[in-house]
């Protein structure tokens, strides 16, 4: 039997919004649901989520980076964007 060499996709992905570490965990856990993604670090200073995952599903990942108020920087920061990532920030706090 052939072993398949698995594929690992690593990306950086710089975000808007992003305050402390209540964003953080909420990003974490929102990112770690998506089927595929095994690691995800967050650099707050910096503004950066890196992420490994075991298939190409940045475009999903960046989707539900925007859902929970963190867009790409570059993509439409609108005010619900704002509004969901403070919300995002409350959570993360409660839930860490």
């Amino acid at each position: 039997m052939e072993k398949r060499k698995l594929e690992i996709m690593k990306a950086e992905i710089k975000i808007e919004n992003l305050k402390c570490g209540g964003c953080a965990a909420t990003i974490k856990k929102g990112i770690l649901s998506i089927t595929g993604v095994n690691e995800i670090n967050i650099d707050v200073e910096k503004s950066l989520v890196l992420v490994t995952s075991e298939k190409e599903n940045l475009e999903e990942i960046k989707l539900k980076l925007s859902k929970l108020g963190y867009p790409e920087v570059g993509d439409k920061n609108t005010v619900l964007h704002k509004a969901k990532s403070y919300v995002s920030c409350a959570v993360g706090r409660i839930d860490s």
